[in-house]
């Protein structure tokens, strides 16, 4: 069956051939890099145009439509104009901090895409806790947003980025045991062992009630996490401008706008790699020849159809929730999915060592 492990290979052996082993871990490092790069930029285009096509879908409009077929290319000419656009610093900030902040953001969102098996044997660093390592890098974003809002000496900002400070932080927790959860299913914090425990059936599926409520407490802590509505009170515009980012223009300002979609691409891809099983295909039980069937359709289509899914439901509550007052926005965290989330944690753990699960 195809998949991009044959590519990794294919590769691997030409360079092997070609180099003696330490060049040949060099041009690997610098493919890896590049790929990275590359999908970074890949996931700015797609996951841009597609929050404008499934926002004119649920507003019934038409979104997007002059440049490209169907309006398709409107991000390419958007991103065609934030290069050629002049970058400004403000007289008044911090210039190191202030240029620093949107690539601190862009380095962490490269750091997390290293345990995420895209397919089957397909990964770029299969590290043995790899779910911790998501959830201790992931925090850093934080300081990048803190960064930019204190630099920029401009009231906006830095109310934005106190926002977003206390709104990550907090939602971290949630989302830290909703992950704890799976983590006491499948007995490891390795990313391939927790895909491996799903081949006779998903976590969602086999972990009962207190899975799916892990789910949906995991899919709205994330949400907040990465600064999306209707939890976007970091970039406020009816409060405050543009928030964190008011004082950025051109790239500066893309890279923020860049790293904000690959967040929600790669917290999608860990809900779906920890609760609906990354790219292994749905099977059920000894369903031999129903198994068989599914395995037909390759582990990336299974892994990235999955992730596309949540990010359309996150996409959903944008244009389905009015933005939440700050107030509201703790008040949700600290008083129902903390305590939710830890009666939940204690359920899982009951039901992990009785074995009450599929």
């Amino acid at each position: 069956m195809w998949s991009f492990s044959e590519i990794a290979n294919s590769i691997h052996e030409w360079l092997s051939k070609t180099f003696n082993p330490t060049w040949t871990l060099i041009f690997e490092m610098v493919i890896a890099g590049v790929a990275v790069i590359g999908l970074f930029a890949l996931l700015g285009l797609v996951l841009v145009i597609m929050e404008r096509k499934v926002s004119a879908w649920m507003q019934i409009r038409l979104g997007p439509n002059r440049v490209g077929p169907k309006g398709m290319l409107q991000s390419l000419a958007d991103t065609v104009k934030l290069i050629v656009k002049e970058g400004l610093t403000p007289n008044g900030a911090d210039k190191i901090m202030f240029n620093l902040a949107p690539f601190i953001a862009m380095i962490v969102a490269m750091l997390l895409l290293a345990p995420i098996a895209f397919a089957k044997n397909f990964q770029l660093w299969d590290l043995n806790i790899g779910v911790l390592y998501v959830s201790a890098v992931s925090s850093i974003m934080v300081i990048s947003i803190l960064i930019a809002g204190w630099s920029s000496n401009n009231k906006y900002s830095l109310l934005g980025a106190m926002r977003s400070g206390a709104q990550i932080v907090s939602y971290e927790l949630s989302a830290g045991l909703s992950i704890l959860a799976i983590v006491v299913l499948s007995g490891s914090l390795q990313v391939s062992d927790i895909i491996n425990s799903q081949a006779d059936g998903w976590w969602i599926f086999k972990g009962h009630i207190p899975a799916i409520i892990a789910f949906i407490t995991f899919i709205i802590a994330v949400t907040a996490e990465t600064n999306r509505a209707p939890f976007d009170l970091a970039e406020a515009e009816s409060e405050l401008t543009a928030g964190f980012h008011t004082e950025y223009s051109g790239m500066k300002f893309a890279l923020f706008f860049l790293a904000e979609y690959v967040n929600v691409f790669i917290v999608c891809a860990i809900g779906a790699t920890l609760f609906l099983g990354g790219w292994m295909p749905f099977h059920i039980g000894n369903w031999t020849g129903f198994n068989h069937a599914m395995d037909y359709i390759p582990s990336s289509i299974w892994f990235f159809g999955k992730t596309f899914f949540l990010i359309f439901v996150i996409m959903w509550f944008r244009w389905t929730f009015p933005r939440l007052r700050i107030d509201q926005l703790l008040n949700l965290e600290w008083k129902y999915l903390l305590p939710i989330s830890m009666i939940n944690l204690l359920l899982v753990t009951v039901m992990a060592i009785l074995k009450w699960h599929f």
